[in-house]
């Protein structure tokens, strides 16, 4: 299992829907490559990038789309969820795992476009409004993505519920503030199943723990994370990034609908404890 790397390059790009220049880090070149949608299980669907996960939870009542990669993705976005049958102005709910540019980056235009309400972590509320700019790492590189105000703040622990879909925060924080996973009950023709649609706690500082002004509780919010990541029960889980989950492998091209290709715990559990070793060796730093 491969843990997403970051390699950044600014750049700055016009946004749209602000009007102004928004710095854009750049990354790995699979973060913008295209990614035949798919079906999961149940109502939850794949729409998202080779490399950046995008989820689309489809209800009676409107759907609910959770992140969006990069600003530049908004139409391989709508043209995923068209190609599906569903419409992309019948997203009602947006979310997001974590506020970092390659999963907000088109949030605003979508909000925009589709009318929906913008929920989030309420300790990522602000770093969204600020486009980014207030982040403890990224703000280095300034504005982002085009800032967006939450229409509803979320904490640990709260649902959002659209058409009979019910998805659970779980305030999962350390990769940015108000990092967060969702956990939801997908039904299909054969079996219910609890999914966790993850945020894994990769660390993106190469400082130690201490010098981090800008988020002094972080040492302790990965603590945190992995104690309540490790004791989580579910049947399915999928994550953030694509390479987290081995999304390639378990969902090859013209794949047929398997849910069982996200039922491996063994995995989950590997990652965790890659990522826990990389924590250990941060917290080492300060000692």
């Amino acid at each position: 299992m491969r843990i997403a790397s970051f390699i950044f390059i600014c750049s700055l790009v016009c946004s749209p829907a602000i009007g102004q220049k928004v710095v854009e880090p750049k990354a790995l070149a699979e973060w913008s490559e295209p990614f035949a949608p798919f079906r999961i299980v149940g109502n939850l669907y794949y729409v998202g990038t080779k490399e950046l996960a995008c989820y689309l939870v489809t209800t009676p009542d409107g759907n609910i789309l959770v992140n969006t990669g990069l600003a530049a993705s908004l139409p391989l976005i709508k043209a995923n969820i068209e190609a599906l049958g569903f419409k992309f102005t019948n997203i009602k709910i947006l979310l997001t795992n974590q506020v970092h540019y390659d999963h907000v980056g088109a949030m605003a235009a979508i909000k925009k476009q589709t009318g929906a309400l913008m929920m989030v972590d309420a300790k990522d509320a602000a770093v969204l409004a600020s486009g980014g700019a207030s982040d403890y790492e990224m703000g280095k590189y300034g504005t982002t993505f085009a800032p967006v105000k939450a229409d509803r703040l979320l904490k640990d622990g709260d649902t959002v519920s659209l058409g009979g879909t019910h998805l659970k925060l779980l305030h999962h924080p350390g990769h940015t503030m108000g990092s967060c996973s969702f956990m939801l009950d997908v039904k299909d023709n054969n079996k219910t199943y609890r999914v966790l649609l993850a945020n894994m706690p990769t660390i993106i500082v190469d400082r130690k723990f201490s010098e981090v002004a800008g988020y002094p509780g972080i040492a302790s919010d990965y603590a945190y994370t992995f104690s309540a990541m490790k004791r989580l029960s579910f049947d399915l889980w999928v994550a953030a990034h694509a390479s987290q989950f081995d999304l390639q492998q378990k969902h090859p091209l013209h794949s047929k609908y398997n849910p069982g290709a996200f039922a491996d715990r063994k995995d989950y559990d590997a990652a965790l404890a890659d990522l826990y070793k990389s924590y250990q060796a941060k917290i080492m730093q300060d000692k």
